[in-house]
């Protein structure tokens, strides 16, 4: 049995606040929001700058990773998609090809996307590629590196795959969601809605409305 450490370099990209992290061992040892390196706000590019940021200050060797973590199920998210815009019918039209444009070009080659990135950088790609359920990300990045060994866990956001918000538990080092709701009832995708009509940036300006609250 190899006494090497397990690198497990985590990836969330192509949406909004693109990030990497790095796990050796079962610890963080890196993180690290591509916003950081472009100086754009809430960057969604693919982060190669926080990935070397992480890889080089978890001291990882060219061939030492054992696994990378992507955030969330692209193909999943993907059918999610497509069946909203059969049952918008004609009110879809105009957002249809955008959103198409956006998937066809980079969200649906995520796989490809992270290779290409991690052996630009001068890493060997692992032969471990993981797909976490969106929800199970959340849950994970608030309860793993928490001071608890067994949690209740609730997550509320737009919508992951197909999740808006969940309740789950955590014990030791595992996350189980229990129970879910579902696209389209989403209490974040409301939030977001009322910060348009606004006038501010959906997931930017959502903390602005929070601040107009009081």
């Amino acid at each position: 049995m190899s006494d090497a450490p397990t690198a497990v370099l985590g990836i969330s990209a192509l949406y909004h606040d693109a990030a990497a992290a790095l796990v050796v061992d079962g610890e963080i040892v890196a993180a690290a929001q591509q916003e950081r390196f472009s100086r754009k706000k809430h960057d969604p590019a693919f982060p190669l700058d926080a990935i070397r940021f992480c890889l080089r200050e978890g001291g990882v060797a060219p061939d030492g990773l054992t696994a990378v973590a992507y955030y969330d199920k692209p193909l999943t998210t993907f059918v999610r998609i497509l069946k909203s815009y059969v049952a918008a019918g004609p009110r879809g039209i105009r957002t249809f090809p955008k959103a198409m444009s956006e998937w066809s070009t980079k969200k649906l080659w995520t796989s490809l996307e992270i290779e290409r990135g991690i052996r630009s950088l001068g890493w060997a790609m692992p032969k471990d590629l993981l797909y976490a359920e969106h929800h199970v990300s959340h849950a994970a990045a608030a309860f793993l590196p928490s001071p608890f060994e067994r949690a209740a866990i609730i997550t509320m956001d737009g919508v992951g795959e197909w999740a808006t918000s969940s309740i789950g538990v955590g014990r030791g080092r595992t996350v189980e969601l229990l129970r879910e709701q579902r696209f389209p009832d989403s209490l974040g995708l409301l939030y977001s809605a009322f910060t348009a009509h606004c006038g501010f940036r959906v997931n930017s300006g959502e903390y602005k409305l929070m601040g107009l609250a009081p």
